[in-house]
């Protein structure tokens, strides 16, 4: 029998004092560097103070037009070395390097890592001629950062300083690549094939890897060879893009990382807001913690404080779901472009928190960028900067360079992409020693106490208990243990259930609100919308019908199923065949099966106030309905004190 993960996710924001100490404010300084174009996600190395920048893109945010998102012309098809003590740059064109790595090398999001002189590159996405259409390449490239740089500056041929191998484990794009010992961690992301289309029509194909891919490389000679791969898989947790992966020293010394947040929650198209923390051991989610700000991939570093025993985190622009206006949290699904600098913090007993710095992004910039660190700066091995190893009150830790500039909060969901850039600018990034500061911290701790058992469960009940400390909405998702959803929805004013005593002996029992909520999802709760006088037609079944056009997502059909689902269980048997009809189709649905919840919302809005009428005998009573209209005989049996 197939087991269930159960998700419960609750929200809560306040302001609290700041419970960790980093007397430093932030500083950004404009660097000008010819020659050197608007990028934002690329791959970069370094070496000797000079970076290696490679692939990304020379244009805004994708278009949502399938037609126009991703264009070929403008993948940067050039390599640039750059010199920021003098502010010079040279280039060179990939079209000189053989196929595989000049169409791999000018893609976008790909996972990288600087292992010593070493650049390894994995995957990443981008129209490829040679198959005349967008791909996630399935490669993984060694890059020779110094003999590479020192050909670029010379003018001479550069193919010699390339390796390549290809296999289906590294088509990714979207994650990151990290280390621990001697092994290296494919983190999260998404294979991507096809040209972008978010109507989800049959454009593309979308697999997230919910894993971490852990392997070692051998690029000793001439070879490149990766050996003891393995896969550690986890839908729900691990089911992440687009995200910061923060090197991180743990207060018990251990060096690792930290997923900070990232895109897509399983049930709805919006951050992850609680991080990951990856060990050697293995990783760990940090549930009972949100960071609200800075929810997209951007720059970041990581600081560690060790006579404090605190680790810091910055984040630099982006986008998110929340941020400040005039003082004030802002939560704003549309997820826009933000100017917020963040931090996030590890006291020495592993509590988290995160505040707002009172410097700002000059614009709505930072999504795609990179962070370049100071390496002549004290540092671990995974980049953390030592903070308490440096004495000045005053001090370089790295540059900004590139990513989207936009001037629209909302430039992508008004599909305005036209609004934004590549923002061709770099930033030296200081920190300035100040005791006084006080910033504002937010509180990511979840007040309410929510136990759900058994969890993983393989039965067909759970139980759920709350400690809620005030009203609020829950929401929640029951998903396969390999992170398909079979149940999702919201839960407002909690059983929402009306009890209305009818006489000494009866009762009858209701949901009004709860109908408005579903009336509101589907648009019905206008004067004038036809009804209907039954839940679904009586003279069909409902199919799969795979030939037919996809659900045009006008609603979002799981939570509608999630809510008409806890209806029918609570007050409404009348309806628990339709929704069990719909409900089969949550992970596939199409047009007849949209219009099947339409029927049934026109139904419920002319029964609105209808419900179940119960009468306890003894100190018990149980209510009993068909499921199916006398079909095969599937019960439904209420069971209650009075």
């Amino acid at each position: 029998m197939k087991k269930y993960f159960i998700v419960i996710f609750l929200a809560s924001i306040q302001s609290l004092i700041a419970q960790t100490t980093f007397d430093y404010n932030v500083v950004l300084n404009p660097v000008s560097v010819s020659g050197l174009p608007g990028l934002h996600s690329y791959a970069f190395g370094q070496h000797n103070g000079k970076w290696l920048i490679i692939g990304g893109r020379k244009d805004g945010v994708h278009a949502r037009q399938p037609f126009n998102s991703f264009p070929g012309a403008q993948n940067n098809t050039d390599i640039y070395v750059v010199d920021i003590a003098t502010q010079q740059s040279w280039s060179a064109s990939v079209n000189s390097l053989p196929v595989g790595i000049k169409e791999q090398l000018q893609s976008t999001n790909m996972n990288f890592y600087q292992d010593g002189d070493a650049l390894f590159i994995i995957g990443g996405y981008a129209y490829a001629a040679s198959a005349d259409d967008h791909k996630t390449f399935n490669n993984l490239t060694s890059v020779d950062v110094p003999n590479l740089m020192n050909a670029i500056i010379a003018g001479t041929p550069i193919t010699s300083y390339f390796k390549q191998i290809s296999n289906d484990v590294f088509a990714i794009t979207g994650g990151q690549l990290a280390k621990i010992g001697t092994t290296f961690y494919l983190v999260g992301g998404h294979r991507f094939d096809g040209r972008y289309n978010p109507m989800n029509n049959p454009t593309f194909t979308q697999t997230y890897s919910n894993a971490i891919r852990k392997f070692t490389i051998d690029n000793s000679g001439s070879n490149l060879s990766y050996a003891n791969y393995e896969t550690i898989t986890d839908a729900v947790h691990l089911h992440r893009r687009d995200y910061n992966l923060v090197p991180q020293v743990f207060p018990d010394g251990e060096l690792g990382y930290t997923i900070s947040s990232g895109v897509f929650q399983i049930a709805v198209d919006l951050p992850f807001l609680y991080p990951v923390d990856i060990k050697a051991s293995g990783y760990y989610p940090q549930t009972s913690f949100n960071q609200y700000l800075s929810n997209y991939h951007s720059g970041k570093v990581g600081l560690y404080d060790a006579t404090l025993n605190q680790m810091h985190n910055l984040f630099f622009g982006g986008m998110s779901q929340y941020y400040y206006q005039a003082g004030n949290l802002v939560q704003d699904n549309t997820v826009p472009f933000v100017k917020t600098i963040s931090r996030t913090s590890r006291d020495a007993s592993g509590n988290l928190y995160e505040y707002n710095l009172p410097v700002e992004m000059p614009n709505l910039k930072g999504a795609g960028a990179e962070f370049i660190p100071n390496k002549t700066l004290p540092h671990y091995s995974n980049e953390v900067i030592q903070l308490s190893n440096i004495t000045s009150n005053e001090f370089v830790i790295g540059h900004l360079y590139g990513g989207i500039l936009s001037s629209s909060l909302s430039a992508f969901t008004d599909n305005q992409t036209g609004l934004t850039s590549a923002d061709p600018t770099i930033y030296e990034v200081k920190l300035v020693k100040n005791p006084v500061l006080t910033v504002q911290q937010i509180d990511g701790k979840n007040p309410f106490s929510v136990i759900v058992s058994p969890n993983p469960t393989s039965l067909d009940t759970v139980r759920v208990e709350f400690n809620l400390p005030y009203d609020t909405t829950v929401g929640y998702f029951i998903s396969t243990l390999e992170g398909k959803v079979v149940e999702e929805g919201d839960i407002e004013d909690f059983l929402g259930v009306n009890f209305d005593r009818v006489d000494d002996e009866t009762y009858h029992l209701s949901q009004p609100h709860l109908i408005d909520q579903v009336l509101r999802d589907l648009n019905l709760d206008g004067e004038n919308v036809q009804t209907k006088s039954t839940p679904a037609p009586m003279s069909r079944v409902l199919g799969s019908h795979k030939s037919s056009p996809e659900f045009d997502g006008h609603f979002h059909y799981r939570s509608v199923i999630g809510k008409l689902n806890y209806l029918e269980k609570c007050s409404r048997p009348d309806i628990a065949c339709a929704t069990h009809q719909c409900a089969r189709f949550c992970s596939d649905p199409r047009r007849e099966h949209g219009e099947a919840v339409k029927w049934l919302g026109r139904y419920l809005k002319a029964t609105r106030d209808k419900g179940i009428f119960i009468k306890p005998k003894d100190d018990t009573f149980k209510v009993w309905a068909d499921a199916d209209f006398s079909g095969n005989v599937l019960g439904l049996c209420v069971t209650s004190s009075p």
